[in-house]
C-alpha cells in the first residue's frame, strides 16, 4: 500500500511539473506576443500555395478523422488536433508548419500549441474551404503537377 501511495505521489508530482513547464511555454509565447508575432502567425491560401510549391511549408490538416474521411486534400499531413500533443514531433523543424481546418478556430489553437514547442507555425486564415476555392480546375492541376503529385 505504501508503494502505491508513493507511486501515486510521484505521478502527481511529475504531472504538476509537466503542467508547469507547459504553462511556462505558453506564458512565454503570450509575453512575447506583439504585432509582428500577430502578422507572422497567419497565412492565406495563395501564399501557402506558393510556399508549398517551393517546398518551404507543410500543410497540417488538424480536423477530426471523420471530417477528413468525408473530404480531404490530396496532399499534406493529417494530424487531428487532439492527437497533436503526442504527434507534433513528426513535423519537420526546417519548414513552416501551416495548420488548417475548414475555417480557422481549431487551426489557431494548433498554431499556438506548435509555437510553444518551438516550431515555426502559422494558421491558414481562409481555412481549408478557402484553399479549396483557390485550387479549382486548372489551378488544382497546375498545383498538383508543381508539387509532384499529378497523375500521369
Amino acid at each position: 500500500m505504501k508503494r502505491l501511495i508513493a507511486l501515486t505521489a510521484l505521478i502527481l508530482l511529475n504531472s504538476v511539473s509537466m503542467a508547469s513547464a507547459e504553462e511556462s511555454a505558453f506564458d512565454s509565447f503570450l509575453t512575447r506576443f506583439d504585432y509582428e508575432t500577430r502578422a507572422d502567425m497567419k497565412i492565406d491560401s495563395k501564399k501557402l500555395i506558393t510556399l508549398l510549391t517551393e517546398k518551404k511549408a507543410v500543410l497540417v490538416d488538424i480536423r477530426f478523422p471523420e471530417e477528413t474521411r468525408a473530404w480531404k486534400m490530396g496532399f499534406g499531413l493529417f494530424i487531428p488536433l487532439n492527437e497533436l500533443p503526442r504527434r507534433y514531433k513528426e513535423l519537420p523543424r526546417d519548414k513552416i508548419i501551416v495548420t488548417a481546418c475548414p475555417h480557422k478556430d481549431r487551426s489557431s489553437i494548433a498554431m499556438a500549441y506548435l509555437r510553444t514547442k518551438g516550431l515555426n507555425a502559422r494558421y491558414l486564415t481562409d481555412g481549408l474551404t478557402g484553399l479549396a476555392e483557390n485550387l479549382r480546375g486548372d489551378n488544382a492541376k497546375e498545383f498538383m503537377e508543381e508539387i509532384g503529385l499529378a497523375k500521369p
